[in-house]
């Protein structure tokens, strides 16, 4: 299991996810999830995975060769975002022809969800979540942020919090107070967590840092959040009715 959060603002772009994979309680390794590809000042992408490590990697070996290759259309000439999330997709799709019957064979299923984010210049920065069938939906000044994996301990926080004329800052803030209730609730979803924010049009990434289980600020983070909240919960008062 993982923990992914994207979250598209007036301002830019807060992306972050956990390193942690296993494959039972004794088979536990760190894994990166997230990718970037860039042609500075003209566009920067940034990608966070989901599922079966060895499909989102195989997704990516096909991305990266296609890149490679100079490919008619790969994610590094394409004109627009929505053709990009579309490639991936595709390479979705191929690698679902290629191995899904053979782990169904292995009783596994084929499962993998992307975030997919950026901005190319000319057009906004924008927000895709793709899904196994290579589908994808994307991201509104309504429904700003999209999370993937262990979704649910993490979501009530940000539903509070999060809306489109959110500070790159608050965001920020609030996407690693959900990071801290994931973790503390599922033991799947661990530290190391990777952090990017993007501020719209500048078409290079702003600041890219992976928060260790030391990381004063995320541990400041999680002191004041949980002191925080006994103190609500105290100051709450008891029902007349028991």
């Amino acid at each position: 299991m993982t923990y992914c959060v994207g979250v598209l603002l007036e301002s830019g772009l807060v992306m972050a996810s956990d390193t942690r994979t296993n494959a039972g309680v004794d088979q536990v390794a760190t894994f990166p999830k997230m990718t970037t590809f860039e042609v500075p000042g003209e566009r920067t992408m940034i990608m966070l995975t989901s599922g079966n490590l060895a499909v989102t990697q195989a997704v990516l070996q096909h991305l990266h060769k296609d890149i490679a290759n100079n490919e008619t259309q790969h994610l590094l000439n394409v004109s627009d975002m929505f053709d990009a999330a579309r490639l991936i997709g595709l390479a979705i799709r191929t690698v679902h022809k290629e191995d899904a019957e053979h782990l169904r064979h292995h009783n596994t299923d084929f499962n993998i969800s992307v975030l997919f984010a950026g901005q190319i210049a000319g057009e906004p920065t924008r927000l895709f979540h793709i899904y196994s069938a290579g589908n994808f939906i994307e991201a509104s000044k309504e429904t700003p942020y999209f999370q993937i994996g262990e979704t649910k301990y993490g979501k009530p926080i940000l539903d509070r919090v999060i809306n489109y004329k959110c500070s790159l800052e608050d965001a920020l803030k609030c996407v690693l107070i959900s990071f801290d209730s994931t973790i503390r609730s599922n033991v799947s979803v661990d530290l190391p967590v990777d952090v990017l924010v993007y501020r719209n049009n500048k078409l290079s990434i702003d600041y890219n840092h992976r928060i260790a289980k030391d990381d004063p600020y995320f541990l400041s983070v999680r002191q004041h959040w949980g002191e925080g909240l006994r103190k609500v919960f105290a100051e709450i008062p008891n029902p007349d009715w028991c």
